[in-house]
């Protein structure tokens, strides 16, 4: 795995009513924002997360705090997104999520931002060659995410396969990752 280094990074609102908008940042999440991300786990998801097949994966291999990220707007705490290094078929990856927004932000674009940024930070590592998530085509594929051979990956629970969705930048591997999810192999 490759430390991203730590930058903040203000998001310019370039709409005509810019002057009426939020200010918008990215920053990598800080040991110091554990806490308030497992809250707003618990607030936008509720007990439920922890049967949902992405948090198993996440029981069993460590998040990667180096690309996990967190949005403010006008320097409150908004946003969230985690990221767990893993490996399908030998080739390594990163699993993104839970992307959690807060309820009063949602339809912001916080969301798109913080998923935009962290796969540019892992496609940046020149270690990982695809992000893996849980989730819904209409919404993540506006950010490049692509749906994953049905039926192909594994995850430690069951769950609906046509929501399993890929972002990389060789296509092959829409069709060719597949098995169950392992953590990173360390090369």
């Amino acid at each position: 795995m490759t430390n991203i280094p730590n930058q903040s990074s203000d998001l310019p609102n370039n709409s005509p009513n810019s002057k009426n908008k939020p200010s918008i940042s990215i920053l990598p999440a800080k040991p110091s924002d554990s806490q308030w991300i497992e809250q707003s786990h618990a607030r936008v998801f509720g007990p439920g997360r922890f049967a949902r097949a992405a948090f198993r994966v996440r029981e069993n291999i460590p998040i990667d705090p180096s690309l996990s990220l967190i949005a403010k707007i006008d320097g409150q705490k908004v946003a969230s997104v985690i990221m767990t290094p893993i490996s399908l078929c030998g080739v390594n990856g990163y699993l993104l999520g839970p992307l959690a927004t807060e309820i009063k932000s949602r339809g912001m674009g916080v969301g798109g931002l913080l998923v935009k940024q962290a796969c540019a930070n892992v496609m940046k590592t020149g270690q990982a060659k695809f992000v893996l998530l849980v989730g819904d085509l209409s919404y993540y594929g506006a950010h490049g995410f692509e749906r994953a051979t049905l039926n192909a990956i594994s995850f430690p629970a069951p769950l609906d396969q046509s929501r399993i969705l890929i972002h990389c930048d060789d296509k092959s591997l829409l069709k060719s990752l597949n098995g169950l999810i392992k953590p990173w192999i360390k090369t």
